[in-house]
């Protein structure tokens, strides 16, 4: 088997035998990193302290993560300027983190007659934060209630 020491330096080729009094005599474990070649790739490490920093590693990296999440907005027909302008100012601080944003339009009794006062204002949210975020798909009615769904246009 071609033996690489715990530094990293190659041995060269020796026998099993050979490898495995090499391991004892240092004091490390012998562990075969590439069985499938000929021949076969094996090193002189403390496979403890190996697995101790792949999984310390693994856990650094689940930290660093962001996972997307869907934040819902809910907006009237009718709103009211100062209203949209806050529901909007938060559609933007959800797009910037990173997370996709559900824009509900809720429609009660006689607005549900007139959709298209519902579709504008949906439309002036997707202009209002084009520069942070896209549409993922045309509004779609459900019932009572309209939806519109915005992706953020970079992920951090």
């Amino acid at each position: 088997m071609r033996l690489i020491d715990a530094e990293g330096e190659q041995v060269g080729i020796v026998a099993l035998d050979d490898a495995k009094a090499r391991a004892q005599q240092a004091g490390l474990d012998l562990v075969e990193v590439a069985p499938g070649a000929r021949p076969p790739v094996c090193r002189l490490m403390d496979y403890g302290k190996f697995k101790y920093e792949e999984a310390r590693k693994a856990r650094d990296a689940r930290k660093k993560q962001h996972t997307v999440q869907i934040k819902e907005v809910k907006y009237r027909p009718g709103i009211e300027d100062h209203d949209y302008e806050f529901k909007t100012r938060h559609v933007r601080r959800f797009l910037e983190d990173g997370d996709r944003v559900k824009v509900t339009m809720m429609f009660r009794g006689r607005q549900m007659a007139h959709p298209e006062l519902g579709v504008e204002v949906l439309e002036r949210v997707a202009e209002a934060v084009a520069d942070l975020g896209k549409i993922e798909g045309q509004p779609t009615r459900e019932g009572r209630t309209m939806i519109m769904m915005l992706a953020p246009l970079k992920s951090h």
